[in-house]
């Protein structure tokens, strides 16, 4: 009888503890669901509503559709070169946050300096149709690039007059755009070496690798890339660390240069369009002109 009442008194006693752990892991194992299945709600950031028409945003812009493969018609704006135009263009992938407009002053400044600009939405993005994923984005910059080669004054710009232009996650929506048809240059503004990394960085608890469903290999895709590459970052980048940046530059079959951006976060001015950002794009262009 003793024995009997000591084996209720300990299995009263561990109950408890074997419920809480239980309840644990089922709120773990919920919260990873979440996650995997809400996952590209906090990879993609987008400004949903319609942008303004491109010549109320920038002086002589052009609003243009672009058509992807799987059937979309996306928004893009065509910026012309301004005073001397030195027959190169720029193809600008954006980050994960915002839309076109955001971009409008990258496209000015590289304009001033005569070269010709195309901004675009991604599906999903600036009151396009379409949810975002990695292979919709490869689609979509497949057919702004399409579209580059059938505008400008004498036709289109060649793929040997144009560069690709990434921020974040654009610089890699560009690098494998690049790895597919390379661009006369490449310019990754704030590169990650992989989205894994990136999400490891954020949420160092989770198994990040393992949930993913987007990949976006940026180092492994410029080990391919024979195009001239310029990478740059901000020195204090608290969302894209600059080891991950100065990873992708070390990786690059043909790294052109590598500019540090002194104490710039990731959305800061300086690396929107900023005289050290701008500078190192014409230095690419006249580079490979």
């Amino acid at each position: 009888m003793a024995s009997e009442t000591a084996a209720t008194e300990e299995g009263g006693c561990l109950r408890p503890g074997l419920t809480f752990t239980a309840v644990v892991a089922t709120v773990i194992l919920v919260f990873v669901g979440f996650i995997w299945a809400f996952q590209r709600s906090l990879i993609y950031l987008p400004a949903r509503g319609d942008v303004p028409p491109a010549a109320e945003v920038i002086d002589g812009a052009q609003d243009i559709t672009l058509t992807t493969e799987d059937g979309l018609d996306l928004g893009a704006w065509f910026v012309p070169a301004r005073e001397t135009d030195s027959g190169m263009a720029v193809l600008v992938a954006n980050g994960n946050a915002g839309n076109r407009e955001v971009r409008a002053p990258l496209a000015e400044a590289l304009a001033d300096q005569g070269i010709s600009v195309l901004l675009f939405d991604y599906r999903g993005y600036g009151g396009n149709p379409g949810s975002p994923t990695e292979d919709g984005l490869a689609l979509d910059v497949a057919a702004a690039a399409d579209a580059l080669e059938e505008l400008g004054p004498d036709g289109g710009y060649a793929r040997e007059d144009t560069l690709y232009f990434g921020e974040s996650l654009g610089a890699a929506v560009v690098a494998g755009l690049a790895r597919e048809r390379a661009p006369a240059g490449l310019v990754l503004r704030s590169p990650f070496t992989e989205l894994a990394d990136a999400g490891r960085y954020h949420y160092p608890f989770l198994p990040v690798r393992t949930l993913l469903k987007e990949h976006y290999p940026v180092a492994d895709a410029v080990r391919e890339i024979e195009s001239p590459t310029t990478v740059v970052y901000g020195t204090r980048d608290t969302i894209v660390p600059p080891d991950f940046s100065r990873e992708v530059a070390a990786a690059s079959a043909n790294l052109f240069e590598e500019v540090a951006v002194d104490r710039a976060d990731h959305n800061d001015l300086a690396l929107l369009d900023g005289p050290e950002l701008i500078s190192a794009v014409v230095r690419l262009a006249d580079h490979v002109r």
